[in-house]
Order: structure tokens, then C-alpha cells, then sequence
């Protein structure tokens, strides 16, 4: 296995496991975090911003599949 195949296999393994099936909610948690950093850097207490976030994600990602498979 050359270099090359090595690191393209390594790349593909990484965005399967970050994305994975919905990348709304991979984006979502990058916002999140980004949002985070931003307002504790400004000295914003937002320790409670990614739990909310992720839990709001995952509200809206089941909803989207329920939907989707009640027009089935």
C-alpha cells in the first residue's frame, strides 16, 4: 500500500466517522463549537451552549427521519 492510498484511506475513515450519515448535524456541532470558542474567548460563561446545541441537533435529526419515513 503506497503512502498516497495510506493517507487517502485515513481521510475517508475520518469524514465517514465525523459525518457520517447527516452532515447537517456534523456542521451544526462545528457551528456550535466555533460559537463556543468565540464567547468564551470574548468571556462569555457558554459552558451550556454545546449540550444545548447537540441536543437541539438531535431533535431536529430524528424528526427529519420520522418524517421521512412516514411518507414512505
Amino acid at each position: 500500500m503506497s503512502v498516497i492510498a495510506a493517507l487517502k484511506s485515513f481521510g475517508q475513515f475520518w469524514y465517514d466517522f465525523i459525518v457520517g450519515d447527516d452532515w447537517r448535524v456534523a456542521l451544526g456541532v462545528a457551528v456550535a463549537l466555533a460559537a463556543t470558542w468565540g464567547l468564551t474567548r470574548s468571556g462569555v460563561n457558554a459552558w451550556w451552549l454545546l449540550p444545548v446545541a447537540v441536543a437541539g441537533l438531535l431533535g431536529l435529526s430524528l424528526a427529519r427521519v420520522v418524517r421521512a419515513a412516514r411518507q414512505k
